[in-house]
Order: C-alpha cells, then sequence, then structure tokens
C-alpha cells in the first residue's frame, strides 16, 4: 500500500463519528462501587425518546468495549448476543471472549484498532460502549468525535468514572428523557 492510501486509511470517512454513549450518575460514574449498573434500572427512560439508545444502536455500524462492560452484558443476557454489529473487545485476557459469539479480541493500542473499526462500519458511526478506561485510551488518542451522556438523577459516590481522563468538550445539544438530562459534546 502505498504512503498516501495508508494516510487516508486513517481519516474517518464522510459522515461517519466515533461516539462515546454511555449513561452516567450526576456525578459522573458508570458503574458503583460494586461494578453495579442496578441503580440506573431502577430510572425511567425511553429507549425510543431523544437520545434514545433504540435508534442510536441502529445508527452505528462498529462497535467496540473494555473486557469488563463486555462481562456485565454477557452476565446480564447470556441466551443471546444483543448486536449484530461487528464488534472488538479490548482484553489481555481473549479467553473471556465465547468462541461462539461474534465477537474479535483485540490487546494493543487502540489507534491501531480504530482504522479497522471506521473500515468494518461501512460508513457509519463507532460506538465506544464502555467502560471510562476504554473510552480514556480512545479519547487521549483523539479518536472520540462525539461524547454523548444519559444523566440519571442520582449520586453514586464511588465506582468506575464515566471518563478518567482530562479531556475539552463542546456542548452542542441537550434534552431530557423521563427521569434523564441527555447532552451531547463534540471534541475541542
Amino acid at each position: 500500500m502505498c504512503a498516501l492510501a495508508k494516510g487516508l486509511a486513517r481519516l474517518p470517512l464522510a459522515g461517519m463519528a466515533t461516539i462515546y454513549f454511555t449513561a452516567a450518575s450526576l456525578d459522573g460514574y458508570i458503574v458503583d462501587s460494586k461494578d453495579s449498573r442496578d441503580w440506573l434500572d431502577a430510572r425511567t427512560i425511553d429507549s425510543d425518546g431523544p437520545f434514545g439508545i433504540t435508534r442510536f444502536a441502529q445508527s452505528v455500524g462498529a462497535l467496540v468495549m473494555g473486557a469488563t462492560t463486555y462481562e456485565w452484558i454477557v452476565s446480564n443476557q447470556p441466551e443471546r448476543w444483543r448486536y449484530s454489529q461487528p464488534t472488538w473487545v479490548l482484553t489481555h485476557r481473549p479467553q473471556i471472549v465465547s468462541p461462539v459469539l461474534p465477537v474479535h479480541v483485540f490487546s494493543g493500542d487502540v489507534t491501531e484498532l480504530h482504522p479497522k473499526l471506521l473500515q468494518e462500519a461501512r460508513y457509519r458511526d463507532v460506538w465506544v460502549v464502555g467502560g471510562g478506561q476504554t473510552a480514556a485510551q480512545f479519547a487521549q488518542a483523539g479518536l472520540i468525535d462525539e461524547l454523548i451522556v444519559t444523566y440519571a438523577p442520582c449520586s453514586l459516590g464511588a465506582g468506575g468514572r464515566l471518563l478518567p481522563t482530562s479531556s475539552q468538550w463542546k456542548l452542542i445539544e441537550a434534552e431530557a428523557n423521563d427521569d434523564f438530562v441527555c447532552a451531547r459534546w463534540r471534541k475541542v
């Protein structure tokens, strides 16, 4: 591959974005001190409403998540994999990923994985599902274009941070969805 083609392969395709979409407590935690999201299920949100997960999940072409997020998804819905899009799990423990699921394992620098995510997304968005450490790796590499957070009306005091790194964002829009305040930011 020529140098120009290699450089172009790293650029996002027109209309594509890499988006960290998640829910958080008012004090910026995505899981409590016991790695639980039970606090989130106690709240009401319309999955088809403003910033709803249904429309968002249909708009993405590829997903990436950390090992803890993968394990949480599998343990809370073991009967089926909930995503049809190509999915990668960042982990140094490949044995945690079930060989029967349509999931790829990656254990390198996210800058090496990102071009593959964009390619597999096929002109659609890439969803950084979480958790915070995974999102931080993408943010530190300058690879997250948008941050969408649905804030639950509670504080947890401790747990897994929303985005445990220094970063700057510009608010693009915000709206209420039942009990949640939802906001979209773009990187500065």
